[in-house]
Protein backbone atom coordinates (compact mmCIF):
# COMPACT_ATOMS: atom_id res chain seq x y z
CA UNK A 1 0.00 0.00 0.00
CA UNK A 2 1.66 3.68 -1.33
CA UNK A 3 1.67 6.00 1.36
CA UNK A 4 2.08 9.31 -0.69
CA UNK A 5 1.87 11.51 2.26
CA UNK A 6 5.67 10.13 3.01
CA UNK A 7 7.33 11.14 -0.27
CA UNK A 8 8.66 13.97 -1.08
CA UNK A 9 7.25 14.74 -4.70
CA UNK A 10 3.71 13.26 -4.21
CA UNK A 11 3.04 15.89 -6.62
CA UNK A 12 4.62 13.74 -9.25
CA UNK A 13 2.96 10.31 -8.25
CA UNK A 14 -0.60 11.47 -9.74
CA UNK A 15 -1.24 10.44 -12.97
CA UNK A 16 -2.15 13.59 -13.90
CA UNK A 17 0.13 16.21 -15.06
CA UNK A 18 -1.74 19.05 -13.79
CA UNK A 19 0.81 21.09 -11.54
CA UNK A 20 -1.13 21.48 -8.12
CA UNK A 21 -2.47 24.94 -6.82
CA UNK A 22 -0.12 25.57 -4.03
CA UNK A 23 2.98 24.52 -6.90
CA UNK A 24 4.83 27.08 -7.57
CA UNK A 25 6.38 26.75 -11.29
CA UNK A 26 8.93 29.45 -10.78
CA UNK A 27 10.96 26.86 -8.52
CA UNK A 28 13.37 24.83 -9.59
CA UNK A 29 12.21 21.08 -9.13
CA UNK A 30 13.97 17.76 -10.04
CA UNK A 31 10.91 15.98 -12.29
CA UNK A 32 11.53 12.62 -10.92
CA UNK A 33 13.19 11.09 -7.77
CA UNK A 34 16.82 10.24 -7.25
CA UNK A 35 17.76 6.66 -7.93
CA UNK A 36 18.24 3.73 -5.48
CA UNK A 37 22.25 4.13 -7.04
CA UNK A 38 22.30 7.45 -6.07
CA UNK A 39 20.80 7.34 -2.66
CA UNK A 40 22.74 4.31 -1.58
CA UNK A 41 26.19 5.98 -2.54
CA UNK A 42 25.11 8.36 -0.38
CA UNK A 43 23.97 6.20 2.73
CA UNK A 44 27.05 4.92 2.51
CA UNK A 45 28.87 7.61 2.41
CA UNK A 46 26.64 9.18 5.48
CA UNK A 47 27.46 5.79 7.53
CA UNK A 48 30.88 6.23 6.75
CA UNK A 49 30.94 9.97 7.65
CA UNK A 50 29.16 8.86 10.74
CA UNK A 51 32.50 6.80 11.71
CA UNK A 52 34.20 9.42 11.09
CA UNK A 53 32.89 11.39 14.25
CA UNK A 54 32.81 9.03 16.05
CA UNK A 55 36.33 8.41 15.57
CA UNK A 56 36.91 12.39 16.32
CA UNK A 57 35.09 12.68 19.38
CA UNK A 58 37.73 9.70 20.55
CA UNK A 59 40.88 11.50 19.24
CA UNK A 60 39.81 14.46 20.59
CA UNK A 61 39.59 12.57 24.30
CA UNK A 62 41.95 10.97 23.75
CA UNK A 63 44.46 13.04 22.07
CA UNK A 64 44.94 16.25 20.80
CA UNK A 65 42.49 18.55 20.49
CA UNK A 66 44.08 19.45 16.61
CA UNK A 67 44.02 16.42 15.37
CA UNK A 68 40.08 15.68 16.22
CA UNK A 69 39.42 18.93 14.81
CA UNK A 70 41.05 17.50 11.05
CA UNK A 71 38.57 14.11 11.61
CA UNK A 72 35.66 16.29 12.22
CA UNK A 73 36.76 18.49 9.10
CA UNK A 74 37.04 15.49 7.38
CA UNK A 75 33.76 14.26 8.39
CA UNK A 76 31.75 17.56 7.29
CA UNK A 77 33.42 17.19 4.07
CA UNK A 78 32.27 13.79 3.76
CA UNK A 79 28.76 14.93 4.71
CA UNK A 80 28.86 17.77 1.69
CA UNK A 81 30.40 15.11 -0.75
CA UNK A 82 27.16 13.09 0.31
CA UNK A 83 24.86 16.34 0.13
CA UNK A 84 25.78 16.95 -3.20
CA UNK A 85 25.47 13.79 -4.85
CA UNK A 86 22.04 13.80 -3.96
CA UNK A 87 21.56 16.93 -5.37
CA UNK A 88 23.04 16.40 -9.02
CA UNK A 89 20.54 15.92 -11.60
CA UNK A 90 17.73 17.45 -14.18
CA UNK A 91 16.02 20.32 -12.49
CA UNK A 92 13.29 22.36 -14.50
CA UNK A 93 11.63 25.63 -13.41
CA UNK A 94 9.59 28.23 -15.99
CA UNK A 95 13.22 29.63 -16.61
CA UNK A 96 14.95 26.91 -18.36
CA UNK A 97 16.35 23.53 -17.48
CA UNK A 98 19.28 23.25 -15.37
CA UNK A 99 21.89 19.50 -15.73
CA UNK A 100 23.64 19.71 -11.82
CA UNK A 101 26.62 17.52 -11.67
CA UNK A 102 28.83 17.32 -8.89
CA UNK A 103 31.59 20.02 -9.87
CA UNK A 104 29.46 22.03 -11.91
CA UNK A 105 26.00 23.04 -12.75
CA UNK A 106 24.70 24.44 -16.65
CA UNK A 107 21.51 26.42 -17.15
CA UNK A 108 19.40 26.82 -20.37
CA UNK A 109 16.86 28.73 -20.89
CA UNK A 110 13.56 28.27 -22.71
CA UNK A 111 13.37 29.52 -25.82
CA UNK A 112 12.57 29.31 -29.44
CA UNK A 113 16.51 27.98 -30.26
CA UNK A 114 15.95 25.02 -27.37
CA UNK A 115 14.54 21.72 -27.86
CA UNK A 116 14.66 18.29 -26.09
CA UNK A 117 14.63 14.96 -28.05
CA UNK A 118 15.01 11.61 -26.54
CA UNK A 119 17.49 8.77 -28.85
CA UNK A 120 18.49 5.79 -29.43
CA UNK A 121 22.42 5.86 -28.35
CA UNK A 122 25.25 4.35 -26.93
CA UNK A 123 25.82 6.01 -23.14
CA UNK A 124 27.85 5.90 -20.38
CA UNK A 125 26.96 3.05 -18.04
CA UNK A 126 27.43 5.00 -14.29
CA UNK A 127 29.06 7.39 -15.71
CA UNK A 128 31.88 5.63 -16.47
CA UNK A 129 33.91 5.02 -19.53
CA UNK A 130 32.17 2.06 -20.28
CA UNK A 131 28.76 1.93 -22.87
CA UNK A 132 26.13 0.26 -23.54
CA UNK A 133 23.35 0.85 -26.19
CA UNK A 134 20.43 3.02 -24.32
CA UNK A 135 18.33 6.33 -24.21
CA UNK A 136 19.38 9.48 -23.69
CA UNK A 137 17.69 12.66 -23.19
CA UNK A 138 19.33 14.98 -25.16
CA UNK A 139 19.34 19.50 -25.19
CA UNK A 140 19.38 20.60 -28.63
CA UNK A 141 20.42 24.13 -28.65
CA UNK A 142 20.54 25.79 -32.39
CA UNK A 143 22.55 28.85 -32.76
CA UNK A 144 22.65 30.63 -35.49
CA UNK A 145 24.48 28.02 -37.93
CA UNK A 146 25.54 25.50 -34.93
CA UNK A 147 23.65 23.10 -32.99
CA UNK A 148 24.84 22.23 -30.17
CA UNK A 149 23.77 18.82 -28.32
CA UNK A 150 23.97 18.15 -24.60
CA UNK A 151 22.70 14.52 -22.97
CA UNK A 152 21.12 15.69 -20.05
CA UNK A 153 20.41 11.85 -18.96
CA UNK A 154 20.36 8.48 -19.98
CA UNK A 155 18.67 5.10 -19.16
CA UNK A 156 21.98 3.75 -17.16
CA UNK A 157 22.83 6.78 -15.11
CA UNK A 158 22.72 6.52 -11.20
CA UNK A 159 19.27 7.60 -11.43
CA UNK A 160 17.50 5.13 -13.87
CA UNK A 161 19.70 2.06 -13.94
CA UNK A 162 16.89 -0.93 -14.09
CA UNK A 163 14.64 1.55 -14.01
CA UNK A 164 13.69 2.01 -17.61
CA UNK A 165 9.86 3.22 -17.27
CA UNK A 166 11.51 6.02 -14.92
CA UNK A 167 13.33 7.32 -17.41
CA UNK A 168 10.60 7.68 -19.80
CA UNK A 169 8.26 8.99 -17.47
CA UNK A 170 10.98 11.80 -16.12
CA UNK A 171 11.94 12.60 -19.98
CA UNK A 172 8.03 13.16 -20.84
CA UNK A 173 7.69 15.18 -18.01
CA UNK A 174 10.80 17.36 -19.02
CA UNK A 175 9.85 17.35 -22.62
CA UNK A 176 6.24 19.09 -21.89
CA UNK A 177 8.18 21.75 -19.96
CA UNK A 178 9.87 22.46 -23.01
CA UNK A 179 7.09 22.58 -25.12
CA UNK A 180 5.28 24.65 -22.43
CA UNK A 181 8.12 27.05 -21.88
CA UNK A 182 9.99 27.24 -25.02
CA UNK A 183 7.34 29.00 -27.25
CA UNK A 184 7.91 32.13 -25.47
Amino acid sequence: MPLPFLTADHAFDQAVDEPLPFDDRDRWRRPYRPGPWRVGAAALLLLLASYVLVAAVVITVAETLRAGAICFAAALFVIVCALRLLRVGVWVSARGVRQVGFFRTRTASWGPTVSMRTVQQPVRWLGLPRTVQGQALLLVRTDRVQEYVTPLMTTYNADFLARPEAFDRAADTIEAWAAEYGQS
